[in-house]
């Protein structure tokens, strides 16, 4: 009985550590969102946007994930295949973005690109010190933690982005790095979902 006792009792303090965890990165990138993307509005950047998006899928990530904690293994990896395909809407939709600039073209601010992206990038690098003990705990947190390590090199790419509008006195260097911003979120998504499919399979 006792060990029984032991295991529920483990059980029940991962899964505490796990929420408190969870909620302190949810309120990180729910304010991270607003301000970086005020901060990509006003630079007119699409990697900057591109990073805004991320912080928000990563807030509606992490407020799911909280609601998952408790649940068995296969509704974790419902929930992991749903964070996945919104990982998927925001590589969509920075692509989206990317179509709308190449016909619109416009040069951003490098000032507020390169300021945001290192503000984004210590927030982000707090969530992912914070979840980095959680990373092998189960698919929910797996998944949760593969969005903190796309936010760090997310953060990084706008500000070499920045740089580089800076140097050429061009728009390219913000749509490259968009680009690239898209392949990573592609691939993670394809990560993620493929993951959760597994964890489905009968």
């Amino acid at each position: 009985m006792s060990g029984c006792c032991d295991n529920g009792c483990e059980i029940t303090a991962r899964n505490e550590r796990q929420r408190s965890t969870l909620k302190w990165v949810l309120v990180i990138n729910a304010l991270m969102f607003l301000v970086i993307v005020a901060a990509a509005l006003y630079a007119d950047s699409t990697a900057l946007l591109s990073d805004s998006l991320d912080n928000l899928g990563d807030a509606i990530t992490y407020a799911l994930s909280l609601y998952a904690i408790a649940l068995g293994s296969r509704a974790k990896a419902r929930v992991a295949l749903f964070k996945g395909i919104l990982i998927l809407a925001a590589a969509l939709a920075v692509a989206g973005q990317i179509a709308w600039k190449l016909a619109h073209p416009a040069l951003p601010i490098f000032e507020a690109m390169g300021a945001f992206s290192l503000l984004g990038l210590t927030a982000n690098g707090i969530c992912f010190w914070l979840l980095w003990r959680h990373r092998h705990e189960d698919i929910n947190m797996s998944s949760v933690w593969e969005c903190s390590r796309n936010d760090i090199a997310s953060n990084i790419a706008v500000f070499v982005a920045a740089l580089g509008v800076w140097l050429t006195g061009a728009a390219w260097p913000d749509l490259l790095v968009a680009a690239a911003l898209v392949v990573l979120l592609l691939r993670s998504a394809l990560r993620v979902i493929s993951s959760a499919r597994r964890e489905l399979a009968p």
